[in-house]
């Protein structure tokens, strides 16, 4: 099938606003909305007591959900044409290679090869930018086959010897949370394609074992405690299916929609798609301010309003409708949750964040589906669509390209002097954005995608 310009712009959205958030300046120049709001400025220190979230707290569970929704329309056509041991290989392949994914980047950045990083130390970091092209490029063939190979050796060389030593258990824990989100969502889409009342029913038995792992002597605590390998798997990473599993519905309803699937007035369909976005910008505002009675009472206002309309439209096999039933009940139970585990927080992460950034993830979607399918906002789309396409280069582009040449031309200082207030904090992460945007959108025109 056809890719999903708004599934890829949703995945566009989440890597640019994860470097966005990494890039603006930090300490007084910026708001607290404009950080996770467990780490609020001028110090950013750590507060595990704030509860709360901001727009960069949604940054990781949409990417999540996005991955969720990629994983039937990676799968399908394995699990229908290739036997077991193929479909299993497959799946295994692109765990491993994504917690290799997650050593080498972290290894190859110019701060953690030289204490005192000079521009050798950047070129060599440019440098394993450049061989992350030859070990997750698709080459066809033989000679295909050699080069990755090859590349795959140059990076096992390079750390066995990188200066500051190989550490295994120095790697980007977001990539390794996704490794396990990718191996564990495709396991369980993959045994409960045909049956995801089932699939459902296993988010309860993992609640289960979070719940009773805290207690010594259960088998809940052994199992939550037990890892062969902690430096790449613990059971705590399995929390992130209460999002990955919603959305690999989200995948299933985009495969099944039908050619012609809306029918109705394309206003009403506006407006459904204007009140779901108003539904993430009040529930951000409402939950990083504490107004929690104001905020669920617009909820369920705003909710109410969107469920007559649907319920008016004609079309009875639309995803769209899909999307909005699950992204309102998603929405609603994790705000039924916020009282629980003293509010909504991104870490240590409450049920109440993994239902509602899944509900606002779908309404999300369903805002940027109905505007593509419309004919609306589609430059906006189709620009965050070419970065979701390529999420592994936009991740990369930043410590291992934009920020080794911003010193070895000698414009980092003058780019970190930009924080004296708002304007120039903000600037200064979209102008570094902006570059890996433009990184990345180079690489997807020539159709050089990283892939697992």
């Amino acid at each position: 099938m056809e890719r999903s310009n708004s599934l890829d712009a949703l995945r566009g959205i989440a890597i640019l606003a994860m470097v966005l958030s990494g890039s603006i300046a930090f300490g007084n120049a910026l708001p607290a909305w404009m950080f996770h709001a467990q780490v609020p400025p001028p110090y950013h220190a750590f507060n595990p007591e704030l509860p709360g979230i901001t727009w960069v707290d949604l940054v990781f569970p949409f990417f999540l959900f996005s991955m969720g929704a990629a994983l039937p329309l990676a799968l399908h056509k394995r699990v229908a044409q290739g036997p077991f041991y193929k479909t299993f290989g497959y799946i295994l392949q692109r765990y491993l290679l994504l917690v290799f994914f997650a050593l080498f980047t972290v290894h190859a950045r110019a701060k953690n090869i030289n204490a005192d990083p000079g521009v050798a130390t950047y070129l060599l970091s440019i440098g394993c930018f450049v061989l992350l092209f030859f070990m997750y490029v698709k080459w066809e063939g033989r000679w295909g086959l050699i080069i990755k190979l090859l590349a795959y050796a140059l990076a096992v060389l390079f750390l066995a010897l990188t200066p500051k030593g190989f550490d295994i258990n120095k790697s980007d824990i977001i990539i390794i949370v996704l490794a396990n989100m990718a191996f564990f969502g495709s396991l369980i889409w993959w045994g409960t394609r045909n049956n995801p009342w089932l699939r459902i029913g296993i988010l309860p038995f993992i609640m289960a074992v979070f719940l009773a792992g805290k207690t010594e002597g259960t088998w809940n605590h052994e199992l939550f405690t037990w890892s062969p390998l902690p430096w790449m798997y613990t059971f705590y990473y399995l929390k992130y299916l209460f999002i990955i599993i919603p959305g690999t519905f989200a995948g299933e309803w985009l495969m099944q929609r039908p050619r012609e699937q809306v029918k109705d007035d394309k206003t009403a369909w506006m407006t459904v798609a204007c009140i779901s976005l108003l539904l993430v910008l009040v529930n951000l505002a409402g939950l990083f301010s504490r107004l929690l009675l104001i905020n669920l009472f617009i909820t369920l206002l705003l909710c109410t309003i969107l469920l007559g309309l649907m319920g008016r439209m004609r079309t009875e096999n639309s995803c769209f409708k899909k999307y909005l039933q699950a992204g309102v009940y998603l929405l609603l139970l994790g705000l039924a949750f916020e009282g629980y585990e003293a509010g909504i927080k991104k870490d240590p992460s409450t049920y109440s964040y993994y239902f509602v950034t899944a509900g606002l993830a779908f309404l999300t979607l369903l805002a940027f589906s109905i505007s593509e399918y419309f004919g609306y906002l589609g430059k906006i789309i189709y620009f965050f669509a070419l970065n979701g396409r390529n999420p592994m280069v936009a991740y990369t582009a930043g410590n291992l390209v934009l920020i080794p040449i911003l010193h070895i031309t000698g414009i980092m200082p003058l780019f970190d002097s930009l924080q004296h207030n708002a304007f120039e904090g903000v600037l200064r992460g979209v102008l570094f954005t902006g570059i890996v945007s433009l990184i990345t959108i180079f690489c997807v025109k020539r159709k050089w995608y990283w892939k697992t």
